[in-house]
């Protein structure tokens, strides 16, 4: 499910400045390609967010205010 290996390359990947060189160079439809692709994993980051956030404060007097239910 996941994956450290792919999270480690893809974030070497964003710091190294590759992936802004790939761009650079890239044909238009290359282009448009990393960008969906990075707008999809901007997406998924909200998701980790909210389902973290959950996972912390779950059953938690704080969790119970945020409006999260007990689960017991």
């Amino acid at each position: 499910m996941i994956n450290e290996k792919f999270l480690n390359e893809f974030e070497e990947y964003l710091t190294s400045g590759r992936l802004e060189e790939d761009f650079e160079y890239s044909a238009e439809d290359r282009r448009f390609e990393i960008l969906d692709y990075l707008e999809r994993f901007m997406d998924l980051a909200e998701k980790v967010d909210s389902t973290a956030t959950r996972l912390i404060f779950k059953n938690s007097q704080l969790g119970e205010l945020m409006g999260e239910k007990a689960h017991k």
